[in-house]
Parts: C-alpha cells; sequence; structure tokens
C-alpha cells in the first residue's frame, strides 16, 4: 500500500488522471468539493496518531472546495498503471527489464547504454531508484546518515493475532503495525541497520525481532513475504550535473515514516517537467531548468530531517521517550495537529520565488472561472494560465508568452489576476490595483515569449 498526499492527489487531478487513479485504487468513497472539510485520516509522526478532528481547516485562508479534497490510499501498482496509460497516450515508448551500464555526455548531448542498445538524447533523467546507476555513473555526490533501525514489512499467518494490537503501536523498543486482519505487519528495531538486506529474514528472525518490539509472545506460523528497510537518509548534492538530471529515489533516500518517499518523487516530477520540457521546444529562459535543483533540493533535505527527527524520537531510550511526551502533548493541541498535518499531506510546501506575498510560491486554490468550470480543469494540457479577476477582462488580448488565459469569478481574497504555472504553483499575484509591469516581469522569469 501506498498513501498519496493531497498535493499528489492535486497533480493527478490537474492532469485529468484523478478519476483513473481513484478507479484504479478501488476507492469509491471519495469525499464530494461542496466544502473543504476536515480529512478523514492524517496519518501519524514518529507512531503517535493524529486526531482527524484537531485539523484547523479554517486555518487554510485560500483553501476552496476543489475535487481533490484528500490524500488517497493506493498500491504503487495503481500509480505506475495510471502513468504509464497516460504516458504511453502521448507516444512514450517504454522499455522495461534494461540496465544502465554506461553515459556519456558533453556540451551538446547525452549517450546511454542501457542493455544491448546505445541511445542518444540531449537530456537524461534518472528515476531509477535509491541504488541509481545514472547517479553513480554520472558523478553525483551522495551524502547523508547512516541508519538507526532496520524496518520489516510483511505478509504473514499469525497462529494468535489477538496479542497484537491493531494499528500503530509505539513501544518502549520500538514500533510495530498490524495493518490488517490477513496478516500485513510492520516492525522497526533499533539494531543501526544491521539487518537490512544482510540476509533474508526468516520466519524465526521475524518472530524474534516482533516478539521484542511488542513485547508479547506471539507466534508466527507462516511468513508468506518479507521485505526490509531502514532510515538510512542520503541526497545529492545537486539534482543536476550538466545533462543529466536526477529525480525521486535517484535524488534523494530515506525512511518510509510519514509516506513522503512516492509523494515527493512525485513533486519532482511535476516540478522538473514543465522546465525540462520548456528547455527542448526552446521556450525557457536563462537558468529556468537550475531552478529545479534550488526549488526542490530544499523539499528533499526538509523530508530527510523529517524522517530523522522521527527515528529520533521513537528510540528506545530515556531521551527519546521525554521527547514524545513533549510531542504528544503538541499533537493534544488543535494547531500542533494542524502544523503536521500540513506538512504530511504537502499543503505547507513552498518554493521561494522572491515575493512575500502568500500566495506566491505555493499551490494554487481551484478557483471558478467565469464560464463555472474550476481552474484544475484547464490545466490538463500542461500550460502556464493567468487569471483575470477584473471585471472589464483587461488581460484578454494581450497576454506574452504564449499563455493561456482565463477569466475568473470573484472571489473574496483581493485578488486582481493570478500567474499560475504548469505545476500548479503561483508564480505571481495582484490586487486590483496590480502594476502591468510587475505581471510582465514574473512572465518573463517562468515562460519565453
Amino acid at each position: 500500500m501506498r498513501g498519496l498526499s493531497l498535493a499528489s492527489v492535486e497533480a493527478f487531478y490537474r492532469r485529468g488522471m484523478l478519476h483513473s487513479l481513484l478507479e484504479a485504487s478501488g476507492v469509491d468513497d471519495y469525499p464530494s468539493a461542496d466544502e473543504p472539510a476536515p480529512p478523514r485520516g492524517v496519518g501519524h509522526f514518529a507512531g503517535m496518531v493524529l486526531d482527524p478532528a484537531k485539523v484547523d481547516v479554517a486555518a487554510w485562508a485560500a483553501r476552496l472546495p476543489s475535487p481533490a479534497t484528500e490524500g488517497v490510499m493506493t498500491t504503487l501498482e495503481a500509480v505506475e498503471t495510471v502513468l504509464s496509460e497516460r504516458a504511453v497516450k502521448l507516444g512514450v515508448e517504454i522499455r522495461r527489464g534494461v540496465t544502465v551500464s554506461a553515459l556519456e555526455q558533453d556540451d551538446e548531448s547525452v549517450v546511454v547504454h542501457a542493455g544491448e542498445h546505445e541511445y542518444s538524447a540531449r537530456w537524461l533523467v534518472g528515476c531509477d531508484g535509491g541504488r541509481s546507476a545514472v547517479r553513480g555513473l554520472a558523478g553525483f555526490d551522495f551524502v547523508g546518515t547512516e541508519p538507526q533501525f532496520t524496518g520489516y514489512v510483511g505478509l504473514v499467518t499469525i497462529a494468535d493475532p489477538e496479542k497484537l494490537s491493531p494499528g500503530i503501536n509505539l513501544t518502549p523498543t520500538g514500533m510495530y503495525v498490524q495493518m490488517t486482519a490477513e496478516g500485513h505487519i510492520g516492525v522497526m528495531d533499533f539494531d543501526c541497520g544491521a539487518f537490512d538486506r544482510s540476509q533474508q529474514p526468516t520466519r524465526d528472525h521475524l518472530q524474534a525481532v516482533l516478539r521484542r518490539v511488542s513485547g508479547t509472545d506471539v507466534t508466527l506460523s507462516e511468513v508468506r513475504l518479507v521485505s526490509t528497510f531502514t532510515d538510512r537518509a542520503m541526497q545529492t548534492t545537486t539534482y543536476r550535473q550538466g545533462r543529466v538530471l536526477l529525480a525521486a529515489d535517484a535524488a534523494h533516500i530515506h525512511s518510509p515514516m510519514g509516506g513522503q518517499g512516492l509523494n515527493t518523487g512525485l513533486g519532482d516530477a511535476m516540478n522538473l517537467g514543465w522546465k525540462l520540457a520548456a528547455t527542448v521546444h526552446g521556450h525557457a529562459p536563462d537558468g529556468l531548468l537550475d531552478t529545479y535543483t534550488s526549488e526542490r533540493h530544499p523539499i528533499g533535505a526538509w523530508v530527510l530531517d523529517w524522517t530523522r527527527a522521527q527515528a529520533a524520537a521513537m528510540r528506545p531510550d530515556p531521551h527519546s521517550q521525554a521527547v514524545q511526551g513533549l510531542i504528544r502533548d503538541l499533537l493534544g493541541t488543535r494547531d500542533g495537529t494542524t502544523y503536521v498535518f500540513e506538512k504530511l499531506s504537502g499543503s505547507s510546501i513552498r518554493y521561494d520565488l522572491g515575493s512575500e506575498d502568500p500566495l506566491v510560491g505555493r499551490s494554487v486554490p481551484d478557483f471558478q472561472l467565469a464560464d463555472g468550470t474550476r481552474l484544475g480543469e484547464q490545466m490538463q494540457d500542461g500550460r502556464g494560465i493567468v487569471l483575470d479577476f477584473s471585471t472589464d477582462r483587461r488581460l484578454r488580448d494581450s497576454l506574452p508568452g504564449g499563455l493561456r488565459y482565463a477569466a475568473a469569478a470573484t472571489t473574496d481574497l483581493g485578488l486582481g489576476a493570478v500567474l499560475v504555472r504548469p505545476d500548479g504553483i503561483v508564480a505571481w499575484a495582484g490586487d486590483h490595483d496590480f502594476d502591468r509591469k510587475a505581471l510582465e516581469q514574473a512572465v518573463a522569469r517562468q515562460f519565453k515569449a
């Protein structure tokens, strides 16, 4: 199972793939978009489950009703199926089962050796996982911290499941999760990552770890599937080396605590995709591709620290137990829960675009347009949009840069115009008396005429 954050669900919505995602994920009770409402599930921090009722929706001043209302529980298979279908529809050729063995680049192109073939391209993006071959062959520096624990995820048969408590359980010796009655379990053992991938976990080993962490004499009668992971936290120092770029786990690895891995990778893709497309087609202003690193590297660094903080709070020692007590007190408050949820959901992500306006650098609200549609419905082709909130539609015939124009319905946010990037990020916002030159300058920074 994988958890898609609100930010990731918004990305699928803005590319017209939300319905397909929900269908592939078997979700038939996704909430309506009539009013912003507290989420039904909000996750946990270091095993301490958040109370959805304590999320203060009113704190999101610019949150508007949208078909993308909350995160989605899905599977990696469902996500990959929906994305693959979209890629094939756009003419992408997908080749599976080939290994990248070498690459060379110069000022004009990159040559990749994969399987028995050699490929030449103007750009190469390595999205080949935590043990990325592209990352190593291109010479990226990969730095970070070593693990505190070995984690186990298994599909097992439990002879006496009543001995384990359902859900997430933080104990004095680690954490265990009994996810479903069908025997999906997770265990985190603070052994400094000693066991991870050193050998295949046996039934006896997994049972011993589960007993130690849970403090019970539970018996596993069968282990059908089991895999391990750690909280090793590493990140490349840059996301670009010449004509080679990295995204997702190839650029950053960390523990799955809080479900940030897949979501961070999708965020990388949304940020890089439109910038690389503009560069390839000659529509990018100077330096646009470099903003991929400057915008996404800090997000990756934050995710690493977020998972490190959870590992530190879970350690089985008196100091960490004291930290847990403090965090529980904070999560008992409305402000504390709202803060953590905003981080987990991705709704607090903001890129530094040089403006103090609270909307700039954030995900754009799903404004209603004058024709009755919503903004997200107009973003499926991946183009930037200028929203015109004026009653005289003064921007209709004078947009630079080949941007899409949309007449927006009035709101109570005091806006005159908003420039939205293809990834749904607000690049500029002005009130009813906005300076036209300021808008043109903002367009020039993001789009080439």
